[in-house]
């Protein structure tokens, strides 16, 4: 199925829907996909530091628990 048959085809349905239910119809452009996935991200001299410290402070815990 080619582009224009597809927009040719959403038509029908969209003709049909207002036709048949008397509604509405809106459509919308497909959102662009982020350039960066925040969850892919690499840490940041910041972020690595702070997480050094949180291990710190766990290893001070457990060495004051045992």
């Amino acid at each position: 199925m080619t582009k224009e048959e597809l927009r040719a085809e959403l038509e029908r349905q969209a003709e049909r829907y207002k036709e048949v239910y008397g509604g509405e119809v809106t459509t919308y452009a497909a959102q662009p996909e982020p350039e960066r996935k925040p969850w892919r991200k690499r840490a940041s001299i910041l972020d690595q530091a702070f997480a050094q410290e949180i291990e710190k402070i766990e290893k001070e815990l457990r060495s004051d628990d045992d």
